[in-house]
């Protein structure tokens, strides 16, 4: 059956034509199964194909199209093995143009003598010579147009352009007509009200534009089509007002607390401990989350919230991501409950079978009142007699399912829940991504936090940074070095996920700048140890280690038995090691601003003065902006502000969407909801009032919305 007789979303891909069964496995590795899946398979970037220069004033180097005429039969020859050229000249009213295709024998069959084509790639020029290298060609009649602008997808092995932008163009006349034809799920009044164009335009035009225009507004109609299933889904998983709790409690004796303290609590902190308290005495289901900056005194905050709930006769669990950070609370907290005539454990992976058993045992009697740990918290074989408070630090190191393990093991349901954060994003948008939580922001710094010195610097400077290390060192400081990579080969990317997208290397011009060598954190360690600074105690530390190495080495760190550690980013969020007094970042222009400022936390934390140092050698303005801003500003909000104007909020974000968007029950594809902020308010703002008007979505102007959604929850399993 050709394309043109298949109407439906749920078309086989393997029915179009030119696809079948073993092509059809190839675009099932894409995520392609259906016609509804093609078309929203959208195009990586275009070709500017309408670009059309002549052999006369076409630049060196310059992609454009030109208009030639064959003028000789194509000549083949096998220079080397596995190497085929084909050869043609071609000709406009203005000279010729050289063409050579590598390995693509099949062109001499096309370019006989007299035909014409539109060709399009990067011209070379030599004196008076022109010459392009395996363009894209079109026949061109000059009667019918071609299109200005071609689509580039994502491809896999077995699909090319071609086949790809056939398919989803016989897609798109499919889509849209038959008994299960792709609907408008926006009313109209809606699309009206932010200039949308129309679902069918939209894919349309993201496909087949006329003009970069046409991608536009495509793409803006599209992309708040993912910001606004992600509001509905966020606020109905939200579920509106708050509900009654069973884990109420009485206020607490806040002076007594407040009176163990060897510093006065800021401003900020004291509107926080009043936001938690009044959550936990009133009755209703707590679920907050506290943002701040790193040193803005969160876990205060969170041992207020503990010192309630225990004095209300509950148990605490407060969980961190690892077992070094699980350790350091349980020291600094520990005592304050002790005195505050409270009982403290531990339970992490690394203690003994013994000491595990008599702390569960302690939990599920009633005996510990409050217990600090890691995921090990979360085992089947933990059992609490009265737990009605979960903290978790570092709440976005914790998948759904991970936090949710921890709240339900409530006896009577899901436990209050306040979590914490060291990433501070703008007040606004933590409303938005956060609806289903109400939101603390700890905006202000304890009095006497060390300011940390910021510097960018280039390779230049190298000699002079080792004699700073030395200096440092030798005064009893303590030294990070991070790198981007782990190993010399290893791509662009983190363990974490706060390296810059490929697309922050592009130059205003649109050129790739040259990129810089890696420092890469095994090599480089090695030859700082081996070479630089023999006389010192160096380590490396990445996340390709074991839980256990790693927290070894962190712990040695930490009790000064390492002088320098080589890492990744993997350098734990809240560590606390006071000595460390400077913070180097290699090649500082592969990680956001919200990655540099948390690497830059990481010192300052004791009475010796702290230095961070941000090593990049790009010429880039616009990476060069970036690290100025943290030279220029230690002020974490204010950072996530300028970030969000320059790139969006932060590292934290574009991980936090990356884990939804693995949930499938929607999608974020051409959205970010770093980068679309307004678009993102619009979207949350349209959902309230969706929501408001239906909560159900009965009514059938939200038919074909509710539908999808239900479809997109089934995809999910959900």
């Amino acid at each position: 059956m050709r394309a043109g007789m298949l109407t439906g979303c749920h078309v086989p891909v393997e029915r179009f034509f030119g696809v079948g069964a073993r092509r059809a496995e190839a675009f099932h590795r894409l995520g392609i199964s259906t016609a509804r899946d093609l078309v929203y398979h959208f195009p990586r970037a275009y070709e500017p194909r309408g670009n059309v220069k002549t052999t006369r004033d076409a630049a060196d180097g310059e992609v454009c199209s030109l208009i030639l005429t064959v003028g000789t039969e194509p000549k083949t020859a096998a220079v080397r093995r596995g190497m085929v050229l084909t050869k043609v000249t071609a000709f406009d009213d203005f000279g010729k143009c050289e063409i050579t295709f590598f390995n693509q024998p099949y062109v001499k069959d096309k370019m006989t003598r007299g035909a014409t084509f539109r060709f399009f790639g990067r011209v070379r020029r030599e004196g008076f010579s022109v010459f392009m290298s395996s363009p894209a060609f079109e026949a061109y009649n000059g009667v019918t147009p071609l299109r200005p602008l071609v689509p580039v997808y994502p491809l896999t092995e077995g699909i090319s352009q071609k086949l790809m932008g056939s398919t989803v163009r016989a897609a798109l006349e499919a889509v849209f007509s038959g008994p299960d034809a792709l609907r408008d799920f926006l009313p109209a009044a809606l699309r009206e009200r932010h200039g949308l164009w129309d679902l069918k335009t939209a894919l349309c035009r993201i496909h087949m534009p006329e003009s970069v225009e046409d991608t536009a507004s495509a793409v803006q109609r599209l992309a708040f089509d993912e910001l606004y299933l992600f509001a509905l889904s966020m606020l109905r998983r939200g579920s509106g007002a708050p509900s009654p709790s069973a884990y109420g409690c009485r206020p607490a004796d806040k002076g007594r607390f407040l009176s163990l303290l060897s510093y006065r609590p800021t401003a900020a902190q004291e509107r926080t401990m009043r936001e938690i308290e009044a959550d936990m005495t009133e009755g209703m289901w707590m679920v907050r989350l506290v943002v701040g900056d790193v040193g803005s005194g969160k876990t205060l905050c969170a041992a207020y919230a503990v010192y309630t709930a225990i004095e209300s006769g509950w148990q605490a669990a407060l969980m961190a991501p690892t077992e070094i950070l699980a350790r350091q609370h349980y020291e600094q907290l520990s005592r304050l409950f002790e005195t505050l005539g409270f009982r403290t454990a531990l339970l992490v992976g690394s203690m003994t079978s013994a000491a595990k058993r008599r702390v569960l045992e302690a939990l599920s009697s009633g005996s510990v009142d409050f217990v600090i740990g890691t995921h090990a918290l979360i085992e089947d074989t933990v059992v609490f007699r009265r737990l009605g408070l979960a903290v978790i630090d570092e709440q976005h190191r914790f998948g759904a399912a991970q936090r949710s393990a921890l709240v339900r093991k409530g006896r009577d349901g899901d436990v209050p829940l306040l979590s914490m954060s060291a990433t501070p994003i703008p007040r606004t948008l933590a409303m938005v991504l956060y609806c289903d939580m109400d939101v603390s922001v700890s905006d202000e710094m304890p009095p006497g936090r060390q300011k940390v010195d910021t510097f960018f610097v280039n390779e230049g400077y190298r000699s002079r940074i080792n004699a700073f290390i030395r200096k440092n060192i030798d005064a009893g400081g303590q030294v990070y070095i991070v790198c981007p990579a782990v190993e010399e080969q290893e791509r662009l990317e983190s363990e974490s996920g706060a390296l810059l997208a490929a697309d922050e290397l592009v130059s205003p011009g649109g050129a790739a700048e040259e990129k810089p060598r890696l420092k890469a954190a095994v090599d480089y360690a090695r030859t700082l140890s081996e070479t630089v600074f023999p006389e010192y105690r160096v380590a490396f530390l990445h996340g390709k280690l074991s839980g256990r190495e790693k927290d070894r080495i962190m712990r040695a760190f930490a009790a000064g038995d390492i002088d320098i550690l080589v890492s990744t980013t993997v350098i734990e969020v809240g560590v606390n090691v006071p000595r460390a007094t400077l913070m180097l970042v290699e090649n500082a222009e592969f990680f956001g601003l919200s990655a540099l400022h948390q690497l830059r936390g990481r010192v300052g934390r004791g009475e010796r003065k702290s230095y961070c140092i941000l090593m990049s050698d790009s010429r880039s303005e616009k990476v060069q902006e970036r690290l100025r801003l943290l030279c220029e500003t230690s002020d974490g909000f204010e950072i996530a502000r300028r970030d969000l104007e320059l790139r969006g909020p932060g590292d934290f974000i574009e991980q936090d969407a990356g884990k939804t968007r693995q949930s499938g029950e929607f999608d974020l594809g051409l959205a970010s909801l770093a980068r679309d902020a307004q678009l993102l308010y619009a979207a949350f703002d349209e959902a309230k009032q969706t929501l408001a008007r239906d909560p159900a979505l009965s009514r059938p102007e939200h038919e074909a919305l509710a539908v999808l959604l239900a479809e997109k929850r089934t995809r999910a399993g959900g």
